[in-house]
């Protein structure tokens, strides 16, 4: 029994056969048709005899029967991969190419046409290669990109601006990150739960530019007047306009489609959202500038690994490590492109491990690099950066309460700067104690009562946070009432152990706990002043504990961390880090807690010591090493960090919000009247990267379809599957990997945390479609349609981006009038959310 085959399929075929010379693969027969195999043809030298891997392609082509896939991909090109299609072969072709098949199907080895023709631009033996852009179009792009990109040229488009009408005030959080970097220029120590790299780098900044670090920076809307803010304001914007060529590089690397990278500089340059964080005195554009800094540099190695330890390989690499101490210099969320890169080279070395003709010194090198590159290298430069942060700031300021009094008195100024006091505490020593939680206060206490109805009406017992007399207290002796303050008494130190009394030397009375209720925090125990003359009872007796010191052992002043156990109930002296209604003057409540967990709040240093019995030292003895001020202030960071609460009146968001765009962030202005700016994505663009990481998940399953399959694919659609599952696997990942983790924080989340997160989604949107289009116009016939679909596809995306830019730049660039629930507003029509409050 014999079959015809339709005269396109042979006309393809023969097609395919006379441009590449060799024949493609043969479409499978049904089983009751199908000839005996023929002997396996000798693959032509340089070729591999192995079978073509199993990649992409998926359910669409499981569906397409195995004649129409024989047609489509065998004797045609992708106009999205390449610009050309295979010319359809000459009608004396066809007979030539039936009786090839013919022999071929009886075991016999078919015979090549006689004429061949050259083969045409950009296309190889095996058919229409993928090529890369042109080298003269990368730069072109590159630059094109980089231009929209900048800040002078996109003032003039209304892309990105530093300075316009209306905008000569503080918006948002510049009251913050500006006054730092005044707080840099004169050289004021402050307190920031962030590390110091972003506001050094905006000190510098305005330093350069003949910023004087005079502004108050006190509330938003503060107008600058005559002070000089462009310098800081350009900084940001010029770093912000750096994410556009860095993101279309790192798409060009992994996808080496110049369409690809393209359609992600659009999404970013026109993005509202970028824009608006890009133009104001903010850490963001500077983290986001390191963190795509590292992902480029990441990548740019990863394409060098044909040639390890070449100079190209070792600049990637280090680059790769100093973006990474950048990232994490700026915010603690730049450990998370650090685990990302960590990751990759994971991977990287168990890939090289399973290498048999790589030898395990060779391995060890490469491990040995990448240790000094990505960890030590990225250490060093992050430890310096707090070395000249140090360095710099050696003023007293309005952080120093943050931190211990040891840390206190190197700075000058503070009233601990310069000082000579006691070293070790004794019996009659007049004292104060600071809380060791982030501005826990000092143990205070003043003549005023409890008022009725909370715990006993007996002295207030509070933390305060500033220097006061009434945080005085005298050590004595739990069981003695002799005066220790007389000269010819002897000397007898305070050891870890010891039970001792704490007289108020204010007042007189005795610091005392009971189980009474605590003010505010209603599992705890109250502690009161209590006593009169120094006169109390067994309720005045605290056990004293020096931390991770044996019984015996003398008590430093500012240096030993000290913990105060109430004899008679077992509870712990604490700071609970309240604040008291009026009636406690608004300052910190203090508990007695029984639940006997070591945290901050239960831990205390000895600040202030008056002994005239005892010889004074000086300060300087006591100096904190560079390592122990390191531990603190990280220590600090961390808890400021976690313990960071909304403000009054402002607005915060959960991180499902994010990706749809729900919910945006007011910058200034609250009525028709004020000059408003609102943080707010371009929804078209959210929401096609929204669209594009489900889809790109789709993609991925029926891949792995498509290779349970056996679905057998050209070398198109091989790499076109490479770039999808290898560059575009690289981009999810880092999307989840800064996205993620904000689920289980615990500390108040704002809008603009995401917007490390939509950088990767925007990179991912560009590999995709760039795929999808490609994928598509591959089905399509003649090459011009294909050409037409893929461009059009293109450009529908991008004139898109355009409208939906042209709408919403207002909230970028400010506006004034009615708000958009009015009905009579100019931009009513776009609220297309109710959450949306501009």
């Amino acid at each position: 029994m014999s079959r015809s085959w339709p005269r396109s399929l042979s006309a393809a075929t023969a097609g395919g056969r006379a441009e590449g010379g060799k024949p493609p693969p043969k479409a499978p027969l049904p089983p009751a048709l199908a000839p005996p195999s023929p002997p396996a043809p000798v693959p032509p030298r340089g070729q591999s005899a192995e079978p073509a891997p199993r990649t992409l392609a998926a359910a669409a082509l499981i569906a397409v029967p195995a004649p129409l896939r024989a047609r489509r991909w065998a004797g045609s090109a992708s106009p999205g991969l390449h610009p050309r299609r295979a010319p359809r072969p000459a009608p004396h072709s066809v007979p030539r190419m039936r009786r090839a098949r013919r022999a071929a199907a009886r075991g016999g080895s078919p015979r090549m046409p006689p004429r061949q023709r050259e083969p045409r631009r950009g296309r190889g033996p095996e058919g229409p290669v993928r090529p890369a852009p042109p080298a003269a179009t990368r730069p072109a792009a590159l630059a094109l990109v980089t231009l929209l990109a900048s800040p002078p040229a996109s003032t003039a488009c209304g892309s990105r601006r530093t300075s316009g009408t209306g905008r000569a005030g503080a918006l948002w959080d510049e009251t913050h990150f500006g006054k730092m970097g005044s707080y840099y220029i004169n050289r004021t120590f402050f307190f920031d739960v962030h590390p110091p790299l972003g506001k050094m780098l905006i000190g510098l900044a305005g330093y350069l530019s003949g910023y004087d670090g005079t502004f108050p920076f006190q509330k938003p809307g503060d107008r600058y007047e005559q002070h000089n803010y462009i310098g800081m304001r350009g900084f940001c914007a010029f770093l912000g306009s750096c994410l556009v060529p860095l993101a279309y590089l790192t798409v060009l690397e992994l996808s080496k489609s110049l369409p690809a990278a393209l359609l992600t500089g659009f999404i970013l340059i026109f993005d509202t959202g970028c824009i608006t964080l890009s133009q104001y005195i903010l850490l963001d554009p500077i983290l986001m500038f390191f963190l795509m800094g590292a992902v480029l540099s990441m990548v740019k190695c990863n394409s060098c690994a044909d040639r390890p330890f070449s100079a190209s390989w070792w600049f990637w690499l280090s680059l790769t490590g100093v973006n990474l101490a950048g990232a994490m210099g700026v915010k603690f969320v730049g450990l998370f492109v650090v685990l990302l890169v960590g990751l990759n080279t994971i991977y990287d070395l168990w890939d090289l491990l399973g290498n048999l003709s790589l030898s395990l010194v060779m391995f060890g090198k490469h491990l040995l690099a990448r240790v000094l590159c990505l960890i030590v290298l990225p250490l060093v430069l992050y430890t310096a950066m707090f070395a000249v942060h140090f360095a710099v700031l050696n003023k007293s300021g309005p952080g120093d309460g943050f931190f211990s009094s040891a840390f206190q008195s190197q700075l000058i100024g503070n009233n601990l700067h310069n000082v000579s006091i006691p070293e070790h505490l004794a019996y009659g020593s007049v004292v104060t104690m600071k809380s060791l939680r982030m501005a826990g206060g000092y143990l205070h206490s003043h003549w005023h009562l409890y008022p009725e109805g909370v715990g006993a009406r007996q002295q207030q017992v509070t933390a305060y946070l500033h220097k006061d007399l009434n945080n005085l207290w005298i050590i004595k002796k739990h069981d003695s009432d002799t005066d220790l303050s007389d000269p010819s008494s002897p000397v007898e130190f305070v050891r870890h152990g010891d039970i001792i009394r704490l007289e108020h030397k204010e007042t007189s009375r005795n610091l005392h706990s009971h189980q009474h209720e605590a003010p505010l925090t209603r599992k705890h125990f109250q502690v009161t002043g209590y006593g009169i003359n120094g006169t109390g009872d067994s309720n005045d007796f605290w056990r004293i504990e020096v931390v991770g010191r044996r019984t015996g052992k003398l008590i430093k002043v500012l240096r030993s961390q000290v913990r105060l156990t109430h004899v008679a109930t077992g509870c712990i002296l604490g700071s609970s880090g309240k604040t008291l209604p009026k009636w406690g003057w608004e300052q910190v409540e203090v508990t007695c807690t029984p639940y006997l967990k070591e945290t901050p709040n239960s831990l205390w240093n000895f600040e202030d010591h008056i002994n005239p019995k005892l010889p004074n030292i000086s300060l300087d003895v006591l100096k904190p090493s560079f390592a122990e001020i390191l531990l603190e202030s990280h220590m600090v960071m961390i808890r400021g960090n976690s313990g960071l609460k909304p403000k009054d009146n402002e607005v915060t968001s959960k991180p499902w919000h994010w990706p749809i765009n729900y919910q945006g962030l007011r910058f200034s202005g609250v009525n028709e009247t004020d000059y408003r700016v609102y943080l707010l994505g371009n929804p078209v663009i959210w929401w096609l990267n929204l669209v594009t990481i489900g889809l790109y998940l789709q993609i991925t399953v029926c891949t792995a379809v498509a290779l349970k399959r056996g679905v057998q694919l050209t070398s198109e659609l091989k790499e076109l599957s490479r770039v999808v599952l290898h560059g575009g696997g690289q981009i999810t990942l880092g999307w989840l990997l800064h996205y993620l983790p904000f689920f289980v924080m615990g500390r108040v989340l704002y809008f603009h945390h995401y917007f490390p997160a939509m950088l990767f989604s925007s990179m991912l949107t560009g590999i995709t479609w760039d795929a999808l289009l490609k994928f598509c116009a591959g089905f399509l016939s003649p090459s011009t349609t294909a050409r037409k679909v893929y461009g059009g596809g293109f450009l529908t995306l991008v004139l898109l981006i355009l409208y939906s830019f042209y709408l919403f730049h207002p909230l970028s660039y400010g506006m004034i009038g009615p708000m958009a629930s009015d009905p009579s507003s100019p931009m009513a029509g776009l609220r297309w959310m109710d959450s949306w409050e501009f």
